[in-house]
This record gives structure tokens, sequence and C-alpha cells, in this order.
């Protein structure tokens, strides 16, 4: 299977690269093939502008978006691995969903009113880290807004099935190392399972 992985942390040394390497790693031990897009070392430009708009609304796909909607077009199977930060996605991973998401490739309204899912047929899996404890997020029902504002809002409403939400908490916590281990078993059995 053709497996892209969209990656956005900013950070070589941070946790989210340890899950992505995992992921990496599980995924081509099982012959799969992976492209990886690391939004920051691609210096990727999140922001939709007046002239991107422009030029999609005209089949003028701007490179730069064309050249990722090649990469999800190929894909079977679509992960985005990010962090949690003001409770949603960084900025980077916002700005690459408005511009690479776009009417008429991830989605187009139908003559009857409804929305045509024009991803249909892959499957996703959604990984974040944040550093609140996992059990307040759970508390206060977090965790479920997290996964219907991601999972729903931007993989379902294009018609990327959604087979998972990994969400991992408390990883800035000083004493999480034996969690933190936990969890890259649980991310390593996931996409081994894949």
């Amino acid at each position: 299977m053709n497996h892209l992985i969209v990656f956005a942390h900013p950070h070589a040394e941070s946790f989210n690269h340890a899950i992505l390497n995992t992921a990496v790693e599980a995924l081509q031990s099982n012959g799969h093939e992976v492209s990886v897009r690391d939004l920051n070392k691609l210096g990727f430009n999140p922001v939709l502008t007046t002239e991107d708009i422009t030029a999609l609304r005209e089949g003028n796909i701007p490179a730069d978006i064309k050249t990722e909607q090649e990469f999800l077009a190929k894909a079977d199977v679509v992960t985005f691995i990010y962090p949690i930060w003001w409770t949603g996605l960084p900025a980077i991973l916002k700005g690459y969903v408005d511009r690479v998401f776009s009417y008429g490739f991830a989605y187009q309204y139908n003559a009857e009113g409804g929305i045509d899912k024009l991803l249909s047929g892959k499957k996703g899996l959604i990984v974040n880290t944040y550093g609140t404890p996992g059990e307040i997020y759970e508390s206060i029902g977090m965790n479920d807004s997290l996964k219907q504002t991601s999972g729903d809002g931007i993989f379902e409403f294009s018609g990327i099935e959604v087979v998972d939400h990994l969400l991992f908490g408390g990883v800035t916590s000083p004493d999480a190392n034996e969690a933190r281990a936990n969890m890259l078993d649980q991310v390593k059995r996931k996409f081994a399972a894949l």
C-alpha cells in the first residue's frame, strides 16, 4: 500500500518525530511504500491567498498545492501526525488543509445540493500529542472534540475513512519517559497492523 504521512512539528528532537520514525519503520517493515511530507522541513506556505483562490477557481493549481495533491491522490492511506496547540492544529497544518484539500480536489457540491467526497476510498489515521494530562482532556470532552474536528471535519468530509485517532496526553511531563515508551509501542503496533 502507498502510505502518505503529513507531519507538522518544527523540532527534530520532539516526541512527534519519535512517533513519525516509529510509524515509518513499522510501515516499511511490512513492505508499504511511505511518503513523508514534513511541512516545516519543506517550508510549506500555509497562507491561502487571494491569488491561490483565484487560480484554483480557474483550474490553474499553484505548483506547491499541485505537488501535495499528487501525493494525496496517490495514497491509499493518509496519516496526520501533529501536536495539539491551543486545542487545534498547528498553523502550518491548518494552512495545508486550507490550500491542499481544496474545492474540486477534496470535495465539491453536486446538483442535488449535497457534497461529493472526492477522496473516497482512502483510509486515514490521526496521531496527536498534547501536554495536558490525557485524563483531563478525556473528562472535559476535548478528545471527542478533537476527533470530531479533524476526523469528521477534515478526513470524513472529504471521503477519507478514519480507521483510528490516537491521542497521547501528558507527553511534556518530566516523568513521562515510561508513558512515552508505551505510546511509541502503541504506535508501532497500530501501524504494523495496517
